[in-house]
C-alpha cells in the first residue's frame, strides 16, 4: 500500500477507534484535514480520489473501499507528490505521538519487505536462498560403530 493511502486508512481508523483525548483528536483532525483540503486543491472536490477518500471514511473497515482509494491515489500520482507525501508524514508524526491510541499500526512501502512485531521475527530473502544448517554427521563418521 502507497504511503498516502496508508496513511489516509490509519487516520481514518484511529479517528474511528475512539478514546482520543480533545488535544490529540485536535491535532489529528487538523493533519488529516490539511492532506484532504490538499487532495481537494489539487484534483477538486468531485475527482474520483477525493470520493474514494469519503468512501473510505464513510466505512473504514472495507477492503474495496481501501483498494479503490490505492487505485485512484496510484493513477492520479499522489504517492509521487512531495506536497501530499510531507502532509502524510505529518499525520504519521501524529499518530506515532499518540499516547491514549492502543492500536498499533504498521506501514510498509517499497519491495522485499518484511515486518514483524510483539517478539515474532520476519526476514527477506532475495536471490540466493539462505544457507541450510549442514547435515549432521553419521555415527560413522564419528568413530562410532555400526549396530
Amino acid at each position: 500500500m502507497d504511503p498516502i493511502t496508508a496513511t489516509i486508512v490509519a487516520a481514518v481508523s484511529a479517528g474511528a477507534i475512539g478514546g482520543l483525548t480533545d488535544l490529540s483528536k485536535t491535532a489529528l483532525t487538523d493533519a488529516y484535514g490539511k492532506l484532504k483540503a490538499l487532495l481537494v486543491k489539487k484534483f477538486g472536490k468531485e475527482s474520483e480520489v477525493v470520493q474514494a477518500v469519503e468512501q473510505v471514511e464513510a466505512k473504514p473497515a472495507s477492503d474495496a473501499r481501501k483498494a479503490l482509494l490505492a487505485e485512484e491515489v496510484a493513477a492520479v500520482k499522489a504517492d509521487q507528490d512531495n506536497e501530499l507525501l510531507a502532509g502524510a508524514r505529518t499525520i504519521q508524526q501524529v499518530l506515532q505521538s499518540l499516547p491514549e491510541h492502543t492500536g498499533h499500526h504498521q506501514t510498509a512501502t517499497g519491495n522485499y519487505i518484511a515486518q514483524a512485531d510483539r517478539g515474532s521475527s520476519a526476514s527477506v530473502h532475495i536471490g540466493t536462498p539462505p544457507p541450510s544448517a549442514p547435515p549432521k554427521p553419521t555415527a560413522k563418521e564419528n568413530g562410532m560403530r555400526d549396530e
